[in-house]
């Protein structure tokens, strides 16, 4: 006679979860009322007696994803008043106004995969909140929200966001916390762009990983070995941007997951080695209104419309102030290194792999621009936000500058110190993330270089790796 187990907590197909996780995406896009989302989700967690509990998440101010499980029934009851010291994270409130609450956004649901996830959970994610209820001005998200909000409220422009994220595979598991005892990472493959053995590690983890955001309905395009040893990018298709910002957040996450549950680190540092290409999260942007890409002119330069041009010519004029957003971290200016394919030039070309913007080859429905010079570990609600309204709002090239002057090719900062310097200088900044929020920035930015040497060299140095905002260690981080 067999014994029923214990436990009985959901675990659902591959198959069906991708229709599932699609049905909740669409709803979304098809803005469905918040309070019409809310009452579904709430009523099927109280009838699936399967969960257990829900993942809620936020993004701090640097761009890293926290978690916290909430027992389901406790969620059902407690939903209006979940509450989190906000001291304990960094960017943050301070100890004497610790109190947040976290505002779950129920169009953000997504079903989990058991295998990576653990069964019986289901994830969403949520916004900060003031203790007066207003949005948290450090957290970017809401603040993505808002405006994406108000653009559409206006005249329904929509934007769209695709990005290219690369990372490294390394073996063994927690690899970047033990850089310090071996001072390398240990490639798994030394194959080439678009090459490996099937069945060889890098080949099974791109494999495994990509069935993952498959099932949570990212939409999969491509997946393949990257230009460096080890490097990985898979591909997932546009969106609207703050879909896209909460997918690129889970796809780091569930890309550790599957590399620590294979006894390897998946990596995300914009430039782990030297010598060899560094990691980029590429982002293409266009904005539609009424079902028309207001990007596309098939008769424009590279068919880019005006108003791309215009999109171009703003990122391009601001470009130091936003490099700080683009590139937060001491090892992020490692890959500005022009030996690498490195975007670091302050210009527009649709060959030239070495400009900060690549206008790709598209049509009707496709046409963008490429901001390429933003590294994976970048906040991504901070920086797609931030190119947003650079993109429609910031101040454009003067047209009265010398036109010698204009044409000499200019660089983006090659250090986080001179990309701090101008980032606070910056009135653009002010006005896009308020004082108090671009104040904070920078002083976290700060306080993360100054704990790595000043002058960079050609080493990687063992702090820059140690205390990257990325990598689980706020413990260390506290010893300073």
């Amino acid at each position: 006679m067999t014994t029923p187990g214990l436990r009985d907590f959901l675990e659902i197909p591959y198959e069906q979860l991708e229709e599932m996780n699609l049905s909740v995406k669409q709803a979304r896009l098809n803005r469905e009322s918040p309070e019409k989302l809310k009452d579904a989700r709430m009523k099927y967690l109280t009838d699936e007696r399967r969960i257990k509990a829900v993942t809620v998440c936020f993004t701090d101010l640097e761009g890293r994803l926290h978690m916290l499980d909430y027992d389901k029934k406790f969620l059902l009851k407690s939903q209006d008043n979940l509450t989190f010291d906000g001291s304990s994270v960094r960017g943050f409130s301070a100890q004497n106004e610790s109190d947040l609450r976290l505002n779950i956004d129920w169009s953000a649901f997504y079903w989990l995969p058991a295998d990576v996830f653990g069964p019986g959970k289901v994830l969403v994610f949520s916004e900060v909140m003031d203790r007066d209820g207003k949005a948290y001005a450090s957290d970017l998200r809401s603040k993505l929200k808002g405006y994406t909000e108000q653009l559409f409220a206006k005249d329904s422009t929509i934007c769209h966001v695709a990005p290219e994220i690369e990372g490294f595979l390394f073996n063994g598991r927690d690899a970047e916390r033990r850089y310090h005892e071996l001072h390398k990472f240990e490639y798994v493959s030394t194959g080439g762009y678009y090459h490996s053995l099937p069945g060889d590690k890098l080949r099974n983890f791109i494999d495994t990983a990509a069935e993952v955001p498959r099932a949570m309905g990212f939409g999969n395009e491509k997946d393949h070995p990257e230009v460096a040893p080890s490097q990985f990018e898979m591909n997932f298709s546009y969106s609207e941007v703050l879909i896209t910002a909460d997918q690129v957040q889970l796809y780091k996450l569930l890309c550790r997951q599957v590399a620590a549950n294979m006894d390897m680190t998946a990596s995300f540092l914009p430039k782990p080695v030297t010598g060899i290409n560094g990691n980029g999260m590429h982002t293409n942007m266009s904005f539609n209104r009424g079902g028309k890409n207001l990007f596309w002119d098939p008769q424009g330069p590279d068919r880019l419309s005006k108003a791309g041009w215009d999109a171009v010519d703003r990122i391009l004029t601001n470009a130091d102030d936003l490099c700080l957003i683009l590139n937060p971290s001491v090892n992020a200016y490692r890959r500005l290194d022009p030996h690498f394919e490195a975007p670091n030039q302050i210009k527009a070309s649709a060959n030239n792999r070495g400009a900060m913007v690549r206008i790709p080859t598209g049509n009707e429905k496709s046409a963008r621009i490429e901001v390429r010079s933003v590294a994976p570990d970048a906040n991504p609600y901070m920086v797609f936000y931030s190119l947003m309204r650079t993109a429609l709002e910031g101040a454009g090239t003067d047209t009265t500058q010398d036109e010698s002057k204009r044409a000499r090719t200019r660089f983006l900062p090659d250090n986080i110190y001179d990309a701090n310097r101008l980032f606070k200088g910056s009135k653009w900044m002010t006005e896009l993330l308020g004082e108090t929020v671009q104040s904070k920035f920078a002083e976290i930015k700060q306080a993360q270089a100054d704990r790595c040497p000043k002058a960079l060299g050609a080493l990687i140095k063992i702090p820059e790796i140690q205390f990257h905002h990325e990598v689980t260690n706020q413990y260390l981080w506290n010893q300073f």
